[in-house]
């Protein structure tokens, strides 16, 4: 008898801690001026969740895309922050080379496999020759890096087309408010695109 009522005890003191946190955020949360219910009883119109321009301020830098999807406008990641050497006219200008071995010394971290056997892709086909701070297309136009998937899109449509949709890629950080999407250089190395084969590392036995 004693060990029921040791257990019920220890039920009812569960029972407590669970419900009386619960309840002090319920106080708190209806009388507070800023909390949710406050807000929809003092709300003037209906909620509009097309009016959200963002849930909470992101920690990383993003622009306004150049293209749109079928729920309209949307962001992505900026790329140019996130490139160790840019502005790379700093470099790429009019002023004679004094260093030796400079290009191995700035770019000899960049293994380019993008493509394969004769359709393998060189530098100046993506990057512009006239002023290295852009991308340039076969077309000759210019392409800001944080427009990268403008020019990834030239060739890789069909995941440009599932990009756009929302098939392909990542969402960034929230789903309420506006749309942020990863940039296809957020994910796949430019120089490099193709993800690494590996295994793994774990499987599921047989159902039998």
């Amino acid at each position: 008898m004693s060990k029921l009522l040791y257990r019920a005890g220890l039920s009812l003191l569960a029972l407590a801690a669970v419900l009386l946190p619960i309840q002090a955020v319920g106080e708190s949360g209806s009388h507070g001026s800023d909390s949710v219910m406050a807000r929809i009883n003092h709300a003037v119109e209906p909620f509009d969740s097309t009016k959200i321009e963002s849930a909470y301020s992101l920690p990383v830098k993003t622009v306004r895309a150049k293209e749109t999807y079928q729920g309209g406008t949307f962001s992505v990641l900026a790329r140019k922050g996130e490139i160790k050497r840019f502005r790379c006219s700093s470099c790429h200008n009019d002023k004679p080379m004094r260093v030796q071995d400079g290009a191995v010394l700035t770019h000899g971290d960049i293994s380019l496999n993008h493509g394969l056997g004769k359709n393998q892709l060189t530098c100046i086909e993506c990057h512009s020759v006239e002023n290295r701070d852009f991308l340039v297309d076969k077309q000759g136009q210019k392409i800001d890096f944080d427009h990268s998937y403008q020019l990834c899109g030239k060739c890789h449509f069909r995941q440009k087309r599932d990009w756009l949709g929302g098939a392909h890629g990542k969402r960034e950080a929230y789903w309420a408010g506006e749309r942020v999407v990863r940039n296809c250089t957020s994910c796949h190395n430019p120089h490099s695109p193709a993800f690494p084969k590996k295994m793994p590392a774990t499987y599921s036995l047989p159902l039998d």
